[in-house]
């Protein structure tokens, strides 16, 4: 499809250099529409900006910059500067999902957060450009990773967890817990997240089940090709899970793709941008380390083993049980058909021996998966949540 994407894309770029009746009448600027979301709809390997806009903290608007805190070659450290607030704000690390997607699609939790929060992100690479000398990646090394960014942020830290490494979260802070580690966060934040897959199964963990990990493992994985840095190893590409998620809600997608074509066709840019800034982030996609998602395949969606009690790392068994100083928050959406209701509430059976004030829960009405961490009710009804939690424990 690439020639004729090519082909949508040179006759935008005639009108843009040519502007005059062609480009301004009615009948042009819907076939130019045409062409602008038909060139759109393309996958690409780049990562997005983050591009977060200065913030209300305290009582002035401060700017933002990005640093790297901590480079390891499957994921960066990112810190959210704030060099202009003068107040000491907790820290606060947000653990990005790792599930074909960069981290950049929690801009707007960023965003948020950051009015009251020194804020982190991991900022996991792309697999394909990870070479084979940096060796593998798989759930324990993801677990390594949140316990040494939580470590480099220190004591009395925070963390918080958007959906697929609730998991992987929860257990690198129980880990840490049995280590009696100083670095051990004051808060934990687990957001619609498959702790317990048993519960109420979703297609999600459906189509997890209907098939053998033999399947998954035979049929989904590939070598990267030769002309990127990571030539040779294996992963599972980025392009299927996209495919994947947007099955699920077909026509949903169809419906939004006719509406940014309606809202150009109309001249109506605003509405147009929003539609198409989401899927410009949408369809930013990058491969995952096989280990890591075969791994997550069989521990977390068909064995459960978190939940079960059975997950191991480095051959010791993980028992969150051990947490005692954490605070628990989760939090689910009511409509979540990714993470059913019930699954992220999992955590307080498991953290059984946290006193009763130490432990929340909130049930979202109204949204679902992506409402919990991104729109009017995760800024307006979720956040205060958080917010209320950590400056409680700080």
């Amino acid at each position: 499809m690439a020639p004729s994407r090519w082909a949508a894309a040179s006759a935008l770029a005639w009108r843009d250099s040519c502007p005059g009746e062609w480009s301004g009448g009615d009948l042009a600027r819907r076939m130019f529409a045409l062409a602008d979301v038909y060139q759109g709809t393309k996958v690409t390997h780049d990562r997005p900006p983050y591009a977060i806009e200065p913030v209300l903290s305290g009582n002035a608007m401060v700017p933002v910059r990005e640093d790297v805190a901590m480079s390891l070659p499957f994921g960066d450290l990112l810190h959210f500067s704030k060099p202009d607030c003068e107040q000491v704000q907790p820290k606060m690390l947000v653990v990005a999902p790792l599930s074909g997607h960069f981290a950049t699609l929690l801009r707007s939790t960023v965003q948020t957060l950051l009015a009251d929060h020194d804020v982190y992100i991991t900022d996991w690479k792309n697999a394909r450009d990870v070479p084979l000398s940096a060796g593998r990646f798989g759930l324990e090394e993801y677990i390594d990773y949140v316990i040494r960014f939580l470590q480099e942020l220190g004591p009395n830290s925070h963390v918080l967890s958007v959906c697929q490494p609730c998991v992987p979260t929860l257990a690198a802070v129980a880990l840490m817990a049995q280590d009696k580690d100083p670095a051990q966060p004051r808060t934990m934040t687990l957001m619609g997240g498959p702790v317990d897959t048993r519960i109420a199964p979703t297609v999600v963990n459906e189509l997890a089940m209907e098939k053998p990990f033999e399947w998954f493992r035979d049929n989904l994985i590939s070598r990267v090709p030769w002309r990127y840095a990571g030539s040779g190893r294996r992963v599972y590409p980025g392009f299927l899970q996209l495919t994947a998620f947007m099955s699920m809600n077909l026509d949903k997608h169809f419906a939004q793709h006719r509406k940014l074509y309606q809202h150009m066709a109309d001249a109506e840019a605003e509405a147009a941008a929003k539609i198409r800034d989401f899927y410009d982030e949408y369809y930013a996609v990058l491969d995952m380390d096989a280990d890591y998602y075969l791994e997550t395949i069989d521990a977390v969606f068909q064995r459960a083993l978190l939940a079960r009690g059975e997950l191991t790392h480095r051959g010791r068994t993980v028992d969150p049980s051990a947490i005692r100083r954490t605070a628990l928050l989760t939090v689910e959406g009511e409509r979540d058909d990714i993470c059913a209701v019930g699954q992220t509430a999992a955590a307080h059976t498991l953290c059984s021996s946290l006193r009763p004030h130490l432990k929340r829960h909130h049930l979202q009405p109204g949204v679902g998966h992506y409402g919990v961490f991104s729109g009017s009710k995760w800024e307006t009804q979720v956040y205060p949540q958080v917010r209320n939690l950590v400056l409680a424990m700080s």
